[in-house]
């Protein structure tokens, strides 16, 4: 009887040393779960990190070739306006050049016709051929104020080395010194500048 007691007790021991050790191995099953939960958590928190400065870095790469392209593009706009002012001016510059060239050899022309409608009789003045070559100078004097070419004034002016060259002095007339008594041949300005100088007469 005593022996069936003493094996019925030893088999509840081994039955509660069995249950608690399966309730310790419950027990540390989540804290192990819960360290690898930390762990992954970890990881992917500095994998995130990693993936901001990757892009943070990128972000600052493409923002200097941005500004480096902005620069480049800012300075070869300048350079392009630049050379564009430039050469709008030289065209300007060449067309004066010739546009003044030309001026220049027609004024001894416009000379020509001044003289010719100068010695006209007043009884010629309604005739054909005098008609027309008043017609032509008139088309001369129309192209000239289109392309702003103007005659000096002269006669009755104070004389100016920039614009008059004396040629003759006036001792007699009643005016005063260094005035303009006649315009011996026109000057011409185109512009503004100087084309071609007037020959005058000047009281001294």
């Amino acid at each position: 009887m005593k022996d069936e007691e003493l094996k019925q007790s030893s088999e509840e021991q081994g039955t509660e040393e069995t249950t608690a050790g399966k309730a310790e191995e419950v027990k540390t099953e989540p804290a192990d779960e819960k360290e690898a939960e930390a762990s992954e958590a970890g990881e992917t928190s500095e994998e995130a990190d990693a993936a901001d400065d990757d892009t943070e870095k990128l972000k600052k790469k493409y923002e200097a070739e941005i500004a480096d392209w902005k620069d480049k593009y800012t300075r070869l706009y300048a350079e392009f306006d630049n050379f564009r002012k430039r050469t709008e001016k030289e065209k300007i510059q060449n067309f004066d050049f010739g546009a003044r060239d030309v001026i220049e050899k027609l004024l001894p022309v416009v000379d020509n016709f001044e003289r010719a409608l100068g010695t006209v009789e007043k009884e010629d003045e309604e005739d054909a051929f005098t008609k027309g070559v008043q017609g032509i100078y008139k088309q001369i004097q129309k192209m000239f104020e289109d392309l702003q070419v103007k005659a000096i004034k002269a006669e009755g002016e104070k004389f100016d080395p920039s614009l008059h060259n004396a040629v003759m002095t006036d001792t007699e007339s009643d005016v005063e010194e260094d005035t303009i008594t006649q315009d011996l041949q026109k000057g011409y300005t185109y512009k503004d500048q100087v084309v071609r100088h007037s020959m005058v007469k000047v009281k001294k």
